[in-house]
């Protein structure tokens, strides 16, 4: 391909280089648990309903339905910059309404599928969303604001029997032209927002242009060699930026993707097995599933093969090096990487372990393709001496452009030269980056980012918690959980059944997982001494229980 302007080109050059072979499979495996066939032996009895579990589109088909809903968007009134929110599942629509988006010249938006109904409206607010797209999983959410986005130009449903409160998707776009619209793009155009949010859990929108997508692809690329005949399995959800910019290096190859709605291991497995692929992209639980299930015998490795499957890489949180020792001890033919970035790098890769260094897993790895790394004082702007902790910094192609309409904090992570401050804490040994700390207080459980200062204002709602503070403690699966050390009013009782029950109103990925009955330190200025806190409980303190030793 000649020198590319826009992301969406590689679409057009794969639908016309490769137009009847698979670019995507949608497996939903809970439609099958009972059944003892293949999922490809299922799809061929003439009465089963394939779609149900099973469908998979042609880069032709791709192409079009990404022209379709441009050419609807475009008819609509749309123009170049307006914003398109996408509230879905991951599903095999979800990349064509994407790309459609990008076609049109409109900006992508997508949004995290556990976001409250509050939270699906601010976030729509702060991005100026002209149009919302949405699965039914959403349809009771809309429904709660829907007399409070009534900006929206169009409210498009994703699915069968259409709210009365939005548009149907699909009898909508099948009617628009199948052609590309006449629409021309620059690498520098705006293509996309993605929400990032720091201690206090409010979204940041952050702007991606189409150079920092197009770099994302050749990133991915050039660290795991994707060829044309790689299938990559993705499980994460698509709104991120590690999923989807993970799958980046396929796509730019004309790989196929294999989208499975599930993580258990044997489906992970069957997955891998019946599908050929050959990259796998994990969470930290997700492996440590699959190396327990086969301990246990849930799972038997002969009955299924796996002899395609090449690369498992990891992101999104501290990887424990016990983890990679033990996967290698099952899958010995397997290379492995490990992945750092953040949304405002446009996700994985900025830095990156590299195949060929798994002797020093423990590091987040070296400067990834196209990228620059140094470690900075608190000016944020001077390096370190070698072997001093400082703050991380990169600098490449994948640099966000600013934190939407909002200048001030975009002045706070971007530094001159084009630097972004990631806020992770880090040091380089033997020419290797190692992250310390964060610097925010963000736990990140499972992939997910979990904010305390949000957990901590709802826990002080129960009339008897006199204070609460949240921190993350280490957890073997999850890599780190969240625990709230909570301090009861005088007089009044509250045990961890009680604070449990409480939290069944939060989502349950936000419900703390520890509870801890303690007076809450604050220093002189108030604020919660949560270093301290972590010391007390944390990792150090738990080896120290281990070895009889007081906290």
């Amino acid at each position: 391909m000649n020198k590319m302007q826009n992301i969406t080109e590689i679409l057009d050059h794969n639908a016309k280089t490769w137009p009847e072979d698979v670019a995507l499979v949608e497996i939903n495996p809970q439609e099958l648990e009972s059944r003892h066939t293949t999922w490809r032996e299922y799809s061929l009895i003439e009465s089963s309903p394939i779609e149900a579990f099973r469908s998979e589109m042609t880069w032709r088909e791709f192409n079009e339905k990404a022209n379709r809903f441009a050419n609807f968007l475009l008819s609509r009134g749309l123009k170049r910059g307006d914003k398109v929110a996408i509230l879905l599942m991951n599903c095999i629509e979800w990349l064509p309404i994407y790309f459609g988006v990008l076609k049109a010249g409109c900006m992508a938006v997508p949004l995290n599928f556990r976001y409250t109904a509050e939270e699906i409206k601010y976030c729509i607010n702060l991005a100026d969303a002209d149009t919302l797209v949405f699965g039914p999983e959403f349809t009771g959410r809309v429904e709660q604001i829907a007399d409070q986005i009534r900006h929206l130009k169009m409210r498009l449903y994703v699915g069968g029997d259409c709210p009365s409160f939005a548009e149907s998707y699909s009898s909508l776009v099948s009617y628009a032209s199948s052609r590309a619209p006449a629409i021309t793009m620059k690498s520098e155009d705006d293509a996309a927002i993605y929400f990032s949010s720091g201690t206090t859990g409010f979204p940041k929108a952050i702007v991606l242009t189409h150079e920092c997508l197009l770099h994302s692809c050749k990133v991915e690329q050039n660290h795991h060699g994707q060829k044309k005949e790689d299938t990559f399995l993705c499980i994460p959800p698509l709104y991120h930026t590690g999923a989807k910019m993970h799958w980046f290096g396929s796509f730019l190859v004309g790989g196929k993707a294999v989208l499975l709605k599930g993580v258990k291991p044997e489906w992970v497995l069957r997955a891998v097995s019946e599908e050929k692929c050959s990259i796998v992209w994990l969470l930290v639980p997700w492996a440590q599933d699959i190396l327990d299930a086969i301990d246990r015998g849930d799972v038997k490795l002969e009955e299924y093969d796996l002899s395609r499957w090449r690369l498992m890489h990891i992101g999104a949180q501290p990887v424990p090096p016990a983890l990679i020792k033990r996967w290698k001890s099952v899958f010995p033919h397997h290379d492995y990487d490990t992945n750092y970035g953040l949304s405002e790098s446009t996700g994985p890769g900025a830095v990156h372990l590299g195949v060929e260094n798994i002797d020093h897993v423990g590091a987040i790895g070296v400067a990834g393709y196209g990228w620059q790394t140094k470690i900075v004082g608190t000016d944020g702007v001077t390096p370190v001496k070698p072997g001093e902790v400082g703050e991380l910094a990169l600098k490449g192609p994948g640099v966000m452009k600013e934190y939407y309409r909002n200048p001030e904090a975009t002045a706070e992570i971007l530094k001159e030269g084009g630097w972004l401050l990631t806020g992770d804490m880090a040091e380089e040994r033997d020419g290797f980056i190692y992250l310390v700390d964060r610097a925010k207080d963000v736990i990140i459980s499972g992939g997910e980012n979990l904010y305390p200062v949000q957990i901590e204002d709802f826990l002080r709602a129960n009339p008897a918690v006199k204070d609460v503070a949240v921190i993350g403690l280490p957890d073997p699966r999850l890599g780190e959980i969240a625990a709230a050390i909570v301090s009861v009013k005088e007089g009044m009782s509250l045990s961890e059944d009680d604070v449990n029950d409480f939290c069944l109103a939060l989502p349950r990925y936000k419900r703390p997982r520890k509870i801890i009955f303690a007076e809450v330190p604050r220093n002189p200025t108030g604020k919660i001494e949560k270093p301290l806190l972590r010391k007390r409980y944390g990792a150090d303190a738990l080896v120290a229980q281990q070895n009889g030793i007081p906290a």
